[in-house]
């Protein structure tokens, strides 16, 4: 990493981890759409990470924190926990280097994501989210097994993977005056702050969370972590409980503002993004654009970046709740 401080993450780290994921993240898609350009009176740039490896944004992060581990722990394996993009993204990065991984899902994760984990090589150890505690459960696995545990967000090489994703998508924009990124624990929006920060200074990057489990937002508005327990949202990859003692120093240093959605909203945007743009998102991926397409903030005569972070939905369950 870039200082001695293993809080702190530099631009330097996420173009490094820019050559490690070189040939192996897809380069994905900017999308424009002139309907959401007319509804929002700005100039809309998509960065849709629905259509990265594995469905999602965490392919970037997973594969590049993967990649820096030594032979020795590359051998030995990893263990991550996650309720679904992370667990493919570990499995998916850990097939492609061959390194052994164990995921500990919570048994109502979305079926698709729990298959997908499984298939692409992974062991899946089941927990229930509401009776167990998966951080304990991870860190006993890896303790027994002389695992590497790989987390979801709180990470170097996780927030300089995910930062990937507003370098490539500034680099072909250009300047924007707003980023609007989902935001679980952070990882994402500390990262893409960062590389959003260094191409295109000034521009305000906004995270995005879901109002049930609005910890960011009420730890960036405190100035301390702040915690809920269980957030019972439809945005399954938004479910954390707090930020990370890792993204949220970088969340205070780079990042503008925190909204939140909530689930009426988020399905909207969902359901717009499917029947206009032709694009499948799953709810957590259309948290910054249900921020944008409900007008929470004003964007007129903006050029506004939104990342679409994953596009792994249960259709036929997301259907049910049209």
């Amino acid at each position: 990493m870039s200082t001695t401080d293993p809080a702190q993450v530099g631009y330097s780290d996420v173009l490094a981890a820019a050559r490690v994921l070189q040939g192996h993240a897809h380069h994905t898609p900017v999308l424009t759409s002139r309907t959401v350009d007319e509804h929002t009176g700005a100039r809309v740039f998509f960065k849709c990470e629905n259509l990265q490896r594995g469905g999602a944004f965490k392919f970037r992060g997973a594969y590049n924190a993967l990649a820096n581990l030594t032979p020795e722990a590359r051998r030995k394996g990893v263990v991550a926990y996650s309720s679904g993009n992370h667990a493919q993204a570990v499995a998916l990065a850990g097939r492609l280097l061959g390194v052994p991984a164990i995921i500990v899902m919570p048994v109502d994760a979305p079926r698709v994501k729990v298959d997908a984990t499984r298939g692409y090589g992974a062991e899946v150890v089941l927990y229930d989210r509401a009776r167990d505690d998966r951080e304990a459960i991870t860190l006993a696995l890896a303790r027994e097994r002389g695992v590497t545990l790989v987390p979801p967000f709180d990470h170097p090489h996780i927030v300089a993977g995910q930062g990937t994703a507003a370098l490539e998508l500034i680099e072909e924009t250009g300047p924007l005056d707003i980023l609007l990124v989902p935001c679980g624990g952070g990882g994402l929006l500390s990262g893409c702050a960062i590389a959003a920060q260094a191409l295109s200074p000034g521009v305000r990057v906004i995270g995005v969370e879901p109002a049930a489990g609005d910890d960011v937002m009420r730890s960036f508005r405190s100035g301390t972590i702040q915690r809920v327990n269980n957030p019972d949202t439809i945005a399954d990859g938004a479910r954390t409980s707090a930020p990370g003692a890792i993204t949220f120093p970088l969340i205070m240093k780079h990042v503008a503002d925190i909204l939140t959605v909530d689930d009426a909203e988020l399905l909207r945007a969902m359901w717009y993004l499917w029947e206009r743009m032709k694009i499948i998102v799953e709810p957590t991926g259309a948290l910054g654009a249900a921020a944008l397409l409900e007008h929470k903030l004003d964007v007129a005569g903006k050029r506004v970046g939104v990342v679409v972070s994953g596009g792994n939905a249960d259709v036929k369950h997301l259907c049910s709740l049209a």
